[in-house]
């Protein structure tokens, strides 16, 4: 099967979404299939093209299973929402010309969401070429943007929901990471239609979660080199890896470094870049148990995950609803406990208690995810409990090879409608 994917970042680039796509397609490629990846030029990390890949506004690189083509982000500060949305509206407008102008027709187009602007592009792909299109949504936009106040104005609001309900109705599948995505994609989608119509857009919305990599990050050693790196030996490490954005409530954890100071051993760790980074090491300036890390190679992700004792996952209040973070599977993994700070029932907070993996605590609540860490700082056999428990949970439920034979299935059941 020829595949077009269209996708905002796609290896070397490090944002997150980025290193599902590469997994997802580099499995789908061990399934013998050929994909045609169109996704921008690296630019994540710094919000600027990386060294070395300027100077084109299309690069194509051919690969054993198909072709990258990387077209410019045209990179711009999350927080100017107008150039923002120029910046999405002109990759979109060249990944859509780079994915119809590919020189192999695909059978069926998967599209990768945020930015909400790249399933007009995949649609568009789809259409031209006479082939499913398959919409697959990370986060919920424009929930998320809503949520953290970046969009405002009732028009620009309404514009983009009916942008988001266009997509969802001309895609014939649209997946999602959990049940709470699904029952907010599926109320959208069916918004004014009544009868077999509604019914008709309910049955496209599919439960497909992200997976991780169980053979690459793995129960490993805490005392590492990371931890002789950054003079962690020997402590306690309460660890933060990911995106240091606007959805992410890290305040708690200053909150939390506070309350322990007078733990001499136990260190906070905030590693990787983003939006907020710069305003959150202001705050936490003369704070010495706290600690900053610059984001780290994808290579040296397994023995980042290993170094911390407990690690957290804290999203803003309303987020959890719309979104899964990656990193999740990531922790569980990698066999270590997780305090998730996230809205009670959502499908991060399920994942956390079903699995036996750590503890789910309300958002934005600095008591209670302070208590939370201490109870498995200071039980250290309860925490490898229920690092033990996530790795069980994680191997049964998001392996690649389980997650893209789904999407194996799902493509070819679309076909066979064609």
């Amino acid at each position: 099967m020829r595949i077009a994917v269209l996708c905002p970042h796609f290896a070397p680039d490090v944002a997150p979404t980025g290193e599902v796509m590469t997994a997802i397609t580099l499995e789908l490629a061990r399934r013998g299939h050929e994909l045609h990846v169109v996704t921008s030029l690296p630019w994540y990390e710094h919000h600027a093209l990386e060294p070395g890949w300027d100077g084109q506004l299309v690069r194509h690189e051919d690969t054993p299973w198909g072709r990258i083509t990387r077209v410019h982000p045209f990179p711009t500060d999350k927080t100017n929402i107008p150039a923002r949305a120029l910046a999405f509206g002109g990759f979109t407008v060249l990944a859509a010309l780079e994915g119809a102008l590919g020189r192999s027709a695909p059978d069926v187009v998967l599209s990768m969401s945020p930015p909400l602007t790249i399933g007009q592009a995949g649609w568009a792909v789809a259409r031209l070429r006479r082939v499913p299109f398959v919409f697959n949504i990370q986060d919920v936009f424009p929930d998320v943007a809503i949520e953290l106040g970046l969009l405002t104005g009732r028009r620009v609001i309404a514009v983009s929901y009916a942008l988001e309900r266009f997509t969802y109705r001309h895609a014939d599948a649209v997946t999602v990471l959990s049940d709470e995505l699904a029952d907010n994609v599926r109320a959208k989608i069916t918004r004014g239609l009544r009868g077999a119509a509604a019914e008709r857009q309910a049955d496209k919305v599919r439960v497909i979660p992200n997976f991780v990599d169980t053979d690459l990050i793995r129960p490993m050693p805490a005392e590492n080199d990371y931890r002789r790196e950054h003079d962690l030996l020997g402590r306690r490490v309460v660890l933060y890896a990911g995106n240091v954005g606007l959805s992410q409530s890290l305040d708690l954890l200053l909150d939390a470094a506070s309350a322990l100071a007078h733990e001499p051993d136990v260190v906070f760790v905030v590693n990787g870049g983003g939006a907020a980074r710069a305003d959150l090491e202001r705050r936490a300036a003369g704070m010495a148990n706290v600690r900053f890390v610059g984001m780290q190679p994808k290579a040296r992700l397994p023995e980042v995950l290993a170094a911390g004792d407990v690690h957290v996952v804290p999203l803003k209040k309303g987020l959890a609803w719309s979104s899964v973070p990656s990193k999740l599977y990531s922790i569980l993994a990698a066999g270590r406990p997780v305090v998730a700070s996230v809205d009670p029932g959502t499908e991060v907070a399920r994942t956390v208690e079903q699995a036996g993996a750590g503890l789910a605590v309300p958002p934005e609540d600095p008591e209670a995810f302070t208590k939370a860490l201490i109870r498995l700082l200071e039980d250290p056999l309860e925490a490898a409990r229920m690092g033990a428990s996530g790795r069980r949970f994680v191997e049964a439920w998001a392996s690649p090879a389980a997650v893209a034979a789904r999407y194996e299935s799902l493509f070819e059941e679309l076909r066979s409608r064609r």
